[in-house]
């Protein structure tokens, strides 16, 4: 039996625009894959110990996507330590055995309108241990440059999921502190995510409120 010419050719040119639909849109994801990952401005993520006088050992341990609340972890452990009392900052992937400490400050960046993954499972995963020790949770998002009492309830209610979850873990305290914004730090889509929203860069920490926030109350209910 022949073969229908005009057949082969409607077949060949459907696998020619499929196969060229496919390879436009693997190149647009690769382009958009390797913006992700590539960042113009180098990201710190603030890790380190202290020690001090008092028999007292605080872990203050973050999750941060762009370094941002590395930076208020970071102050939190120097302020605790300027009063005295040992304190480790570190990441949550790295914070390992808790078991050691006499109380945990526990802080997430607000990333996509959620608490970051990272944050909430370290909770999940050391309830057992954090119920029986002071605990205080810290938030840092960019809608606190505006700091509005409507803003504040909104960043506030970002921590429901995490205080429905593990109940029994009551805080002494929760802090809410603007962050900072660099956009040389974000990724391409990112970016033009942030862009489109209007977000302000800068830095908006404020850094008098983070210091009192640890004064109290983490550290007036922590070392009691």
């Amino acid at each position: 039996m022949g073969v229908n010419d005009s057949n082969l050719w409607r077949i060949n040119r459907r696998d020619f625009l499929t196969f060229s639909a496919g390879f436009v849109a693997a190149m647009s994801l690769g382009s958009m894959s390797g913006a992700g990952v590539s960042h113009a401005a180098e990201i710190k993520f603030p890790e380190g110990k202290c020690g001090g006088r008092m028999e007292k050992k605080i872990l203050v341990t973050y999750a941060s996507k762009y370094g941002s609340t590395g930076g208020v972890a970071d102050v939190v452990g120097k302020e605790l330590c300027s009063k005295d009392v040992a304190a480790d900052v570190a990441l949550v992937k790295n914070a390992g055995n808790v078991s050691s400490y006499q109380g945990v400050v526990i802080g997430s960046a607000i990333y996509m309108g959620k608490l970051m993954s990272e944050a909430i499972d370290f909770v999940e995963e050391n309830k057992d241990f954090l119920r029986q020790v002071p605990v205080a949770y810290f938030l840092v998002c960019m809608t606190l440059s505006q700091p509005t009492e409507e803003n504040r309830a909104k960043v506030l209610s970002y921590m429901n999921p995490i205080l429905k979850a593990v109940p029994e873990i009551r805080p002494v305290g929760i802090g809410t502190f603007a962050g900072a914004l660099d956009y040389n730090n974000l990724s391409w889509l990112t970016k033009k995510i942030m862009k489109s929203k209007g977000s302000p860069e800068g830095d908006f920490r404020d850094w008098n409120a983070i210091r009192t926030w640890t004064q109290d109350p983490v550290y007036a209910k922590f070392v009691r």
